[in-house]
């Protein structure tokens, strides 16, 4: 057989033995996490029913018989009893807090002794303090131990209180109930003033009774914690509703209530509630007090899309959906005032049985291996322990019973053994948690003091709500993120237009930006290095070539741009590189103006008409200028743009609209449309339409919808599919180019674009430092990419919004030497229109060739996009359908179905109007924050309430879709969810760049019945780059972060949210983060951490986190290792006193040893260390999988430390020994003498190693504290040869350090000489070490291979910190850390070597 046959066999078998091992080991751990969860789920069990129900008598509910019954009355005699309870409802109060006055003590206590090191210590410290068994003291160990349980305790009581404090605020919000007049004279009550010396209410008074009465009752304002059950409430607009209600009556047109459910599902829509009509006179005082009624209610669940329940009025028995029902969370909108009456209260609120109620506090990731730490400094202990005693049994042996005056003095060995255990026990350090939460106090006050993450606009700084976790933000995984307030603002702008196959953009809005941004100076680079930008290559001190090349951000094409026409010429936050139309809606208005009768002008203007007609907007006065009240924020957008071009509504009631026009020539004139028929928006329809009479007497259809709902409606149907077709093939085309484009490009070690890439050249010459021969190279890549593409997975997904058109390119219809006009620039003539003439334009076929590109454009640039479409209808077809529209509204069933079927029947054979591009506007920094933390190896999932169309665009425009990505969608109701999920992991096992997966609340919820599916869909979870959720309720968005963290247990989750329903998923993940947005401080209060600003999540994650888990990380370290070097001269001490436990040191030095002379050391480099500049963090984001992949902190570092520290402290030992007995003869050859030579060689070692070596960061307080720790030990040593007293000891230290050993030369030479020794052997390591990882021939672990073109981030710490050394490399780090929007395009190009060789 040839060798290479026989090596081929050799190494298939090793790899199928591996598998098989492999495969053994993951099935076994299968099986144990299988018996875990048994084991975890018979504890919850056993919890539950014997602890809960038995000894609590907190037996769980039972459903009611037939609901809950509650009666319409407005004043009950007796409280409402709940059947369930068999007592009053629960009142109206809400907690956030984790604690309550009986339970927070117990809570504390089993939270803080299950810590392993306090569980450790309380072990040691109980046998300690039994009379005769210490050789150390009584209460050395559980005294300080019990300080140091209560003062973290206390902490944690005052960080709930504060949630305590911020609850009350919500507790005593005011509403207005319907209550008893009092018999005696109102009088107005003073105002609470919850923020002192802030800028509250003006009024020093308030009325707490209204107006409105009949006589006897009348409206009060009572706090939302003593509402109650079937309490009647008023609301009027914009008024938050403070509990669940049944709609009564609402002041809206036929009895609508308009509500804003942002902060409870999520979505951004306006529904619509509707009152019963059997209620028609509730809107008045004496209309409630005649009405009887009883309502027959579900009991409370978390349930939110649906409500069962029935109303018993005036004998007839009606149905109750929730159409009619009001969820606390929901805030008034559009409407004057409705009434409504209680049926939910407090924590039976839908949205608080949505929340995870009560969590429980949250632990450091650090600290399970902390524990791992300290189980094997407990082994090490015990093991010292053991060996000393054995070594006891046998000098006794040898020794004690050969020697008369120690014969009878035998130990026994119970006792040496305790006493050994109670004198090592020290190698676990008993300040080790407090002295952590010191570091974590200076930790959370650097964080909450940056000014980097402060908000000006709202006066925010960033906030830690919770400092035991902070380590985590260095740690994260996974952000699961939501879309309204968090991502965006919630502000709908009318961005694009396209219409007759041409494209305009539309930026009135920006007009202001633009003179404000005029009036500023520009800015530029203040200080520092000013340096050119086109380089080659420049110098470098570092002595190997190293290529620093940056790669732009995957939407960031090397494609030449064309100059601005204005500083704030609006770009797509998701696809910054296309390029813009050159005509903006201004061209268009004065084209029309200038060619009022061409046909090109009649089309736009009939598109303008479309925008005015087509909704449900109501004008109202406000301020003296008209705005609209509106059910979504997209048609106020519509409307509004109508408005700036000319078309205002200034009128519209149910039956017509009207509209003031203004042509541009001065003159204004009014028109008056009848409105004869409104088939409304639904999510099945996918659209809406309005029937209207024009002021001639037409009657005409406008449509508006989404483009996979209106293409098949269109007169020719068939040539538009044809069309979308061709260029759906055409995009699927380009896409395959632009995906094998990607995967040629360089990629890191987790998959990702890296920020920088360092290529090796270790034949270069090492030895110049000359501008003429440089070692380092910084240039411009040389990357040439297709046009982006995205285009989703049709086997996948049937249902579209839109034909999946993914041909980027510029507008066919512009010529791009327009340029914006301004108010002095002089009338264009029409030549400069010239393209409009172009008889194409007109041609079908080329239109909608050209509509559906922009469409594509637009959707890809993350703009949400409708098709509006109109047709003229004959008299009498209308007549005839009128009779069925009419049928199909009043009947009685199946009503909603039968309107859509006469729907159906008059939206056919429409004719294109034209397209409309909304863009929901992101908060500043969004998509730049998104790309920095993908570039860190975190997977995003946007967790929405919205539907699925909205969130695929918001992906797009936050860049959580990239250009080239595969878009999955998993749809229950397009077939089998098991196969969906399997072709899926089949595409991405292929090859894909960059994968996202969208689902939905339902699908998921029908993944989650099936043990099968849900093991089969978290199995593919972990090789998916970004997930999108739309519909998703709060509680299933805190179950998927559960869900990660019981399937991917080494991942750290991070959620974020602002509002009320993401409550949830941020008390569910390992770190939540709330935004303090408009929305309230819902989630701010309740987050372990709270910005302004979803961009601050990069500073707080890839700077503050990554700094924080270094800080701990080496904090823990050094602790352990300060204590295994300092102790084991003790134990080696030992033989040469019998082992009779006899201490090294002297009992008072050793008491404050911890305190005075290493705390210091440890708690700067806890407080103030950084490994690396925040420019070099947030430059090089990749350098945050350091945490991730827990490489400050792990066993095999654990080990090497603790044998450095063994080794060091061997030496120290041997060294002091061969001093005092071998090369000299001391002075004073006592305990105390040698001890403190030992003991001051330990504080100076410890100090020098972690204040000068180990703290890279050496700023003028570690400094001073390095200075004033070594100074108190001298000065410690004076003040013990003080006031000892002059008497015999075993530790004479009176006058000793000032009259005999502290005159020694011997004593302080061997001080001298092992302290160097030691400093040398460290610096020696560290110095050759370096050189080996800059020189690229570092192999540790040896059988870890490395390449020449290693990724950045697997690069040792040593170069980044050489690569900051170099100003033109620092410089060049902090450039490329700044925002996009702060970088104008070719900013990121390299430096003249010339210049550079100055500057060094």
């Amino acid at each position: 057989m040839p060798p290479a046959a026989a090596h081929h066999i050799e190494f298939n078998a090793r790899k199928d033995k591996d598998e098989d091992i492999s495969t053994v080991a993951r099935r076994s751990r299968r099986q144990l996490e299988r018996l875990g969860g048994a084991a975890h789920e018979s504890a919850v069990q056993w919890y539950k029913r014997y602890f809960l129900e038995i000894i609590l008598r907190q037996k769980p509910l039972k459903p009611s018989k037939d609901g809950r019954h509650v009666p319409l009355q407005v004043e009950h005699e007796a409280a409402l009893i709940d059947e369930r309870r068999g007592h009053s409802y629960i009142s109206n109060t809400i907690r956030t807090s984790r604690y309550t006055l009986y339970d927070f003590l117990p809570k504390q206590i089993i939270f803080q002794f299950t810590r392993l090191a306090n569980f450790y210590f309380l072990c040691i410290g109980i046998p300690q303090a039994i009379p005769g068994l210490s050789t150390t003291g009584t209460y050395t160990t559980i005294l300080p131990l019990l300080f140091f349980v209560l003062l973290t305790i206390a902490k944690e009581g005052y960080d709930d209180f504060k949630r305590h404090r911020l609850d009350s605020l919500e507790n005593s919000n005011a509403a207005r109930v319907l209550k008893r007049l009092p018999s005696g004279p109102i009088s107005a009550l003073p105002a609470r003033k919850w923020f002192i010396g802030k800028r509250a209410n003006a009024e020093t008074n308030t009325q707490p009774w209204d107006d409105e009465t009949d006589g006897e009752y009348a409206w009060k304002q009572v706090k939302w914690q003593d509402i109650k059950v079937g309490d009647i409430v008023k609301l009027v607009r914009d008024d938050a509703v403070p509990a669940d209600l049944v709609l009564l009556r609402a002041t809206g047109e036929n009895g609508l209530a308009y509500i804003d459910t942002m902060d409870l599902d999520g979505e951004t829509n306006l529904k619509s509630r509707e009152s019963l009509p059997d209620f028609e006179d509730c809107h008045a005082i004496t209309g409630l007090r005649a009405c009887r009624a009883e309502f027959v209610l579900e009991d409370p669940n978390p349930d939110l899309y649906r409500f069962d329940g029935r109303v018993i009025v005036n004998g007839r028995t009606l149905p109750l959906t929730s159409n009619e029902v009001i969820y606390r969370g929901s805030t008034l909108r559009n409407t004057a005032n409705a009434i409504g009456m209680v049926i939910n209260t407090g924590e039976e609120c839908k949205i608080r049985l949505n929340a995870n109620q009560h969590p429980d506090a949250k632990k450091p990731a650090l600290e399970t291996i902390a524990n791992k730490i300290v189980i094997s400094l407990a082994l090490y202990v015990i093991i010292v322990t053991v060996g000393c005693s054995m070594g006891y049994n046998i000098w006794r042996q040898s020794t004690e019973q050969v020697s008369w005056y120690i014969s009878m003095a035998t130990v026994e060995f119970k006792q040496i053994i305790i006493g050994f255990a109670i004198m090592f026990n020290n190698a676990i350090p008993l300040a080790l948690y407090v002295t952590l939460e010191i570091t974590r106090i200076g930790q959370m006050l650097m964080l909450n003091n940056d000014v980097d993450m402060y908000d000006e606009a709202t006066d925010t700084p960033a906030r830690c709500n919770t400092n035991t976790i902070l380590e985590n933000l260095g740690q994260v995984s996974y952000i699961f993120s939501d879309k309204t307030g968090t991502l965006t603002e919630n502000v709908m702008k009318f961005r694009k237009m396209s219409v007759a196959g041409t494209s305009w953009l539309h930026a009135m809005d920006m007009q202001t930006d633009d003179a404000l941004e005029a009036s500023k100076t520009g800015l530029g680079i203040g200080g520092g290095l000013a340096l050119p930008r086109k380089s080659k290559e420049i110098a470098s001190m570092i002595h190997e070539d190293i290529e620093l090349c940056p790669l732009s951000s995957p939407t960031a094409s090397f494609v030449p741009q064309p100059e601005r026409r204005s500083s704030s010429q609006w770009r797509s936050t998701g696809r910054p590189d296309h390029i813009q139309p050159d005509v903006s809606t201004l061209d268009l208005l004065e084209y029309i103006k200038l060619r009022p009768s061409s046909s090109f002008a009649r089309r736009a203007k009939d598109y303008i008409l479309c925008m005015a007609l087509c909704h449900t907007c109501l004008p109202e006065m406000k301020d003296g200028e008209i705005d609209f009240q509106a059910s979504s924020p997209d048609e106020l957008a519509l409307v509004r743009a109508a408005h700036e071009l000319g078309y205002l509504v200034t009128h519209r009631s149910s039956q017509a609209v009207t509209l003031r026009i203004d042509n541009g020539d001065g003159n204004l004139k009014e028109e008056t449309y009848q409105i004869l028929d409104v088939i409304e928006f639904s999510s099945k329809r996918k659209r809406m339409s309005i029937i209207v009479r024009y002021p001639d007497g037409r009657i005409c259809i406008i449509c508006k919808g989404a483009d996979s709902m209106i293409l098949p409606r269109l007169k020719m149907a068939q040539l538009a599919m044809q069309k979308a077709t061709e260029i759906r093939k055409s995009a699927e085309i380009e896409r395959e180019l632009l995906r094998r484009s990607e995967q040629s490009e360089v990629r890191n070690s987790f998959g990702g674009r890296p920020s920088l890439t360092l290529r090796r050249n270790v034949a270069g010459n090492r030895n110049s430092l000359g501008p003429g021969q440089p070692t380092i190279v910084i240039k411009s890549p040389a990357v040439v990419r297709s046009k982006s593409v995205e285009a989703l997975r049709t086997r996948l997904s049937e249902d579209k919004a839109r034909p999946t058109l993914g041909i980027r390119t510029t507008s066919l219809d512009v010529t791009k030497t327009l340029s914006r006009l301004s108010p002095s620039t002089p009338k264009m003539t029409p030549d400069k229109f010239s393209f409009l003439d172009d008889g194409s334009i007109y041609d079908e076929s080329t239109i909608f060739t050209r509509c559906f590109k922009h469409l594509d454009d637009f959707a890809t640039e993350g703009l949400r996009t409708l098709v509006f479409a109109r047709k003229f209808i004959p008299e009498n077809e209308y007549g005839a359908w009128k009779k069925v529209y009419d049928d199909a509204i009043t009947s009685l069933v199946n009503r909603q179905d039968l309107i859509e079927e006469a729907g159906e029947l008059i939206e056919q054979s429409f004719e294109l109007v034209g397209a409309t591009a909304i863009e929901d506007k992101l908060q500043s920094g969004v998509p730049e924050t998104i790309d920095k933390l993908r570039r860190a190896n975190i997977k995003i999932w946007m967790l929405t309430g919205d539907k699925r169309e909205t969130a695929i665009n918001i992906a797009h425009s936050a860049r959580i879709c990239r250009p080239g990505s595969d878009i999955f969608i998993i749809d229950s109701s397009k077939g089998s969810l098991e196969v969906q999920i399997n072709v899926i992991s089949e595409d991405i096992a292929t090859g894909c760049t960059h994968s996202v997966v969208v689902i939905d609340g339902q699908t998921l919820q029908a993944i989650e019945q099936s043990t099968q599916l849900t093991d089969l869909f978290y199995t593919l979870i972990p090789s998916i780059d970004a997930v999108i959720c739309c519909r998703a309720s709060p509680a299933q968005k805190s179950t998927i972060v559960k869900a990660i963290r019981q399937r991917v247990p080494k991942a750290l989750t991070l959620a974020i949210g602002d509002g009320a329903n993401d409550l949830a998923m941020i008390s569910a993940s390992h770190v939540g983060v709330g935004i303090s947005g408009k929305e309230g401080l819902q989630a701010a209060r309740v987050a372990d951490y709270a910005i302004a600003q979803f961009r601050f999540l990069q500073r707080l994650l890839l700077v503050h986190g990554r700094w924080n888990y270094v800080r701990t990380a080496k904090f823990i370290l050094t602790t352990f290792w300060k204590e295994m070097f300092f102790y084991l001269p003790t134990a080696m001490y030992q033989r040469y006193n019998g082992y009779t436990g006899t201490s090294l040191y002297e009992s008072w030095s050793l008491t404050v040893l911890n305190v005075l002379f290493t705390s210091l050391c440890v708690i700067c480099l806890g407080m103030w260390e950084q490994d690396l500049s925040a420019e070099t963090l947030l430059a090089v984001p990749e350098l945050y999988v350091h945490g991730q992949r827990n490489r400050e902190l792990n066993i095999p570092k654990f080990v090497c430390w603790m044998a450095a520290a063994a080794t060091e402290g061997v030496l120290v030992w041997l060294g002091v020994w061969a001093s005092y007995s071998v090369f000299g003869q001391a002075l004073d050859d006592g305990i105390f003498a040698l001890g403190d030579l030992v003991f001051s060689i330990g504080v100076m070692w410890i100090n020098w190693k972690i204040f000068m070596i180990e703290t890279h960061y050496k700023t003028p307080i570690v400094l001073g504290a390095f200075g004033i720790t070594i100074a108190g030990w001298w000065a410690w040593n004076a003040f013990l040869a003080g006031v000892y007293a002059p008497q015999p000891s075993p530790y004479p230290a009176r006058d000793g350090f000032t009259n005999t050993f502290g005159k020694d030369p011997l004593w302080w030479l061997t001080m001298i000489v092992i302290v160097l020794a030691l400093i040398s052997v460290e610096l020696g390591y560290k110095i050759i070490k370096r050189n080996m990882i800059i020189a690229g021939t570092w192999r540790w672990p040896p059988w870890k291979g490395r390449s020449a073109d290693d990724n950045l981030e697997e690069w040792g710490l040593d170069v980044w910190q050489e690569l900051e050394q170099n100003p033109v490399t620092r410089e060049r780090l902090r450039r490329a850390c700044l925002e996009g929007d702060e970088v104008e395009d070719g900013d990121h190009d390299g430096f003249d070597p010339n210049d550079v060789a100055r500057a060094l």
